[in-house]
C-alpha cells in the first residue's frame, strides 16, 4: 500500500473522464487546454495527483506506435512528473488498452484495478469504476474479450491507421462520452459503484472510495465515516477532487 502525507498547504488532486479525442480531435481541443491550464495552476502546491482513467477517448499502444495528438497534455505530466511531484493513473474502458508507455516515458505507474492508499491517515480505495458492483453484465463480457491477450494480440496486427479509426469510431459510438443520457443519478438503490461500495464495507472499513466513470460528480455519506464521491468529467462538469489535512472536496475549475 502506497502512503501519502501532505506537506503544509500541500494538497492531493483528483482528476477523471476527459476523454479527449472525442467526438474529434478538433472538437476536444479546447477541453485539453482546459486541462492543462489545470494542471499548471494546481500543480503549484500539488503533494500528488490522481488521473481515473478515459483520459483518451482511445488509447491503444502498438510495440512502437502510440495514437497521435495529445501531446500538450502530455508534455505537461512530463514536466509535473519531473519536477518530483507523484502521478498515478488508472485506466479506465476507453484507455484500457494502456500499457507500459506512460510508465517508460512519463515514470507514471499505471493501475488496471482498484488500488488502496492512506492519505493523510485516512483509507481511500481509489479506481475508475467501470464493472464494478451489479449488474451491467454485458459490458463485463465485453471488457474480458477486450482484455483477452489473444485479442489484444490479433488487433495490434492492424495497422495503426486502420486500428486507431476503428478503436475510435467505436469509442465515440460510446454514448458514456456524451455527458448527458447516462449523467443522470439514478438514487442511491440502482447506482452500481454505491452498492459496489457498501459491499466493501462489509468486509472493510474504508474513510473514502473515489472513483470516475459516471459522468457525474457525486458527493454520498455511505457511513457516519466513509464517503463514496465520483470526480464527474471534463466534458459537462469540469470536476476534481482535493484532499488537504482535513478531507476530500469536489471542486469545478471555471
Amino acid at each position: 500500500m502506497i502512503t501519502i502525507n501532505t506537506s503544509d498547504n500541500k494538497k492531493v488532486y483528483f482528476a477523471s473522464d476527459q476523454h479527449l479525442g472525442a467526438p474529434t480531435t478538433e472538437a476536444s481541443f479546447p477541453r485539453e487546454k482546459k486541462f492543462v491550464a489545470w494542471l499548471d495552476e494546481v500543480k503549484e502546491d500539488a503533494e500528488a495527483f490522481f488521473l481515473l482513467g478515459d483520459l483518451f477517448d482511445f488509447w491503444f499502444e502498438y510495440k512502437t506506435v502510440v495514437p497521435k495528438g495529445f501531446v500538450r497534455v502530455l508534455g505537461k505530466l512530463a514536466e509535473i512528473r519531473d519536477s518530483g511531484i507523484p502521478i498515478y493513473f488508472f485506466v479506465g474502458n476507453h484507455d484500457l488498452w494502456m500499457h507500459d508507455y506512460f510508465e517508460k516515458e512519463l515514470n507514471i505507474p499505471v493501475f488496471h484495478e482498484p488500488k488502496e492508499f492512506t492519505i493523510n491517515n485516512k483509507l481511500f480505495l481509489i479506481g475508475h469504476g467501470d464493472g464494478l458492483g451489479p449488474h451491467d453484465k454485458g459490458y463485463k463480457r465485453m471488457k474480458k474479450v477486450f482484455t483477452f491477450p489473444l485479442f489484444k494480440w490479433l488487433f495490434k496486427w492492424l495497422h495503426p491507421d486502420l486500428g486507431v479509426r476503428l478503436g475510435q469510431y467505436m469509442s465515440v459510438k460510446n454514448k458514456m462520452i456524451s455527458g448527458d443520457e447516462d449523467a443522470k443519478f439514478l438514487g442511491e438503490e440502482n447506482e452500481w459503484l454505491v452498492q459496489y461500495c457498501k459491499k466493501k464495507l462489509t468486509e472493510k472499513h474504508y474513510d473514502y472510495f473515489v472513483f470516475g466513470h459516471r459522468h457525474l460528480p457525486l458527493d454520498i455519506q455511505l457511513q457516519e465515516n466513509s464517503k463514496y464521491v465520483n470526480l464527474g468529467d471534463w466534458i459537462q462538469y469540469f470536476t476534481y477532487g482535493v484532499v488537504d489535512k482535513e478531507s476530500l472536496k469536489l471542486k469545478t475549475y471555471k
